[in-house]
């Protein structure tokens, strides 16, 4: 039987109290079995993923098509990645601040689920369990829509996630995914502010965009990432080469792979022939302003829409600019607000840089590929928030949390 999104959005509602009573002996359980049970169902879901691979993998490009699919290597990460959460402190576990007030009111500052979390994303099958991982070991309730590239293995997953609820006799709505992937399903889900606690689009800029400007839900912004690296020059040119090459090429089509390249002009001419010999080793299709053109012309113009693209793919734009305050301005024009990087020896460079562009993370010296929950110790994640609200940058269980006041007394009246 087909689920409407709005009854999914009142079964979500009805199953938070239970999912929010989990002891955490429970979550982390659930957490363990759900890994073992990917792992002996992977034919399933690796039959499932190749139906979607050739549903849809020829209008995919190279990198996304690799996002798209489940072998039993991605499927042998997924399971320690739901290991690797079960291990985490409990979020909601305090301590809690605690007080009394001038009439002797006890007063206590709870940390509590969100309640119902919603997310939508784009073909990443994964992140359908580790949406799921972060929401249950949170204690809230979550309804899952991914793309329509990933639809067979997402059910896939998403049945597997609720047996494993169904066999600790638990609601199996405290996990749901929705299914029906035209834009209706999204709308809908933009305005269920009845069931809906907050809602989480992953995906590209126009998208999140589009789901900011017309939800009336509460939303954490996440994403896109016209990231750009900035190489000074006091920096260490060998460290450059391996830090550029290694954010631009090593996963292209993920929200931290660099997008921008940006040289002082002080080195251009030393320094640009040399990162374009690596890139273009790396096949990536190089576009650039016309000084950078100037230097070498292996590279193509950029439009003025290139600025504030993000490629997801091995294609990187390059611009020379004149000093580090210049570099800051143009960072801070073109930025998605989500990872940055300097690459300098110069520590008033770095500073400047540091405390002035505006995004969720910046780098000294480090590629920009290490936004992201696994590497900062989170375990996993639910995105990469851009927004300054509620949560920035990786958000991992206490991010999914909030407070309540719970205030005990003995009889006192207000005077």
């Amino acid at each position: 039987m087909v689920v409407s999104v709005q009854e999914m959005g009142q079964r979500a509602k009805k199953a938070t109290a239970q999912v929010a009573g989990l002891s955490l002996s429970t979550r982390n359980a659930l957490l363990q079995n759900m890994g073992a049970a990917l792992l002996m169902r992977q034919a399933e879901i690796i039959a499932a993923n190749q139906q979607d691979l050739a549903d849809h993998g020829a209008s995919l490009s190279r990198p996304m098509q690799k996002r798209l699919t489940l072998d039993a290597e991605a499927l042998t990460a997924i399971a320690e990645s739901l290991a690797a959460v079960a291990t985490l402190p409990d979020p909601l576990a305090g301590p809690y601040d605690t007080w009394e007030n001038h009439v002797g009111l006890k007063i206590v500052k709870k940390i509590v689920p969100l309640g119902v979390v919603a997310m939508i994303y784009e073909a990443r099958p994964n992140v359908t369990v580790d949406a799921a991982a972060l929401a249950l070991k949170s204690g809230n309730a979550v309804i899952l829509r991914g793309g329509k590239e990933a639809i067979h293995s997402n059910m896939m997953l998403a049945t597997i996630l609720r047996d494993v609820l169904v066999d600790f006799n638990l609601n199996p709505d405290i996990i749901q995914l929705i299914t029906d992937t035209t834009h209706e399903s999204v709308n809908t889900l933009l305005h269920m502010r009845e069931a809906i606690d907050v809602l989480i689009p992953r995906g590209s800029a126009a998208f999140i965009d589009y789901v900011v400007a017309n939800a009336t839900v509460p939303v954490i912004e996440t994403g896109a990432g016209n990231t750009h690296i900035f190489v000074d020059e006091s920096a260490d040119q060998a460290a450059a080469l391996r830090i550029i090459h290694n954010a631009k090429t090593q996963k292209p089509a993920v929200c931290n792979a660099a997008e921008k390249l940006l040289v002082h002009e002080a080195i251009a001419q030393e320094f640009l022939p040399k990162i374009a010999d690596v890139l273009i080793a790396a096949r990536v299709v190089l576009r650039g302003d016309q000084a950078s053109r100037e230097i070498d012309d292996r590279i193509t113009p950029a439009s003025e829409a290139d600025w504030d693209t993000e490629y997801n793919d091995l294609m990187m734009g390059i611009k020379i600019v004149p000093d580090v305050p210049a570099a800051i301005d143009w960072v801070n024009a073109h930025t998605t607000h989500h990872s940055e990087t300097i690459i300098s020896q110069n520590p008033d460079n770095i500073a400047a840089f540091m405390n002035q562009v505006d995004a969720a993370v910046v780098y000294q010296n480090a590629s920009s590929r290490f936004t992201d929950g696994f590497e900062f110790g989170f375990g996993a994640e639910i995105g990469i928030s851009t927004q300054k609200l509620h949560a920035r940058g990786p958000m991992g269980l206490p991010d999914l949390t909030t407070i309540k006041y719970e205030v005990f007394g003995d009889g006192q009246i207000r005077v």
